[in-house]
C-alpha cells in the first residue's frame, strides 16, 4: 500500500493533481490511500515553499503546480 498526500490549501491545483493522481494509480491497479494535507504547519513541516505537492510513503516527490500525466505515471513504475 502506497501512502500518498496531496499538499495544498485546497486550491483547484491541488483538487487537479489529487484526481491525476487517483485516476493514474487506480488504473495502474496500485492499492494506496491519498490523504489531502490542507493546514499551513503540516505542509510546512515538508519543507515545500510551493504547493500542490505531493508527498509518496514519506517522502516529497513534487511541489509546485500540477505534475504531468508522464510524471505521476512514473511515481508508479
Amino acid at each position: 500500500m502506497i501512502d500518498i498526500k496531496v499538499l495544498g490549501s485546497g486550491c483547484s491545483n491541488c483538487k487537479s493533481t489529487a484526481g491525476l493522481i487517483e485516476t493514474v494509480a487506480q488504473a495502474k491497479g496500485i492499492d494506496f490511500t491519498l490523504t489531502k494535507v490542507e493546514d499551513m504547519k503540516d505542509i510546512m513541516s515538508y519543507g515545500i515553499m510551493s504547493t500542490p505537492g505531493v508527498v509518496l510513503d514519506g517522502q516529497v516527490v513534487h511541489a509546485g503546480g500540477v505534475p504531468t500525466r508522464s510524471k505521476v505515471e512514473g511515481w508508479f513504475a
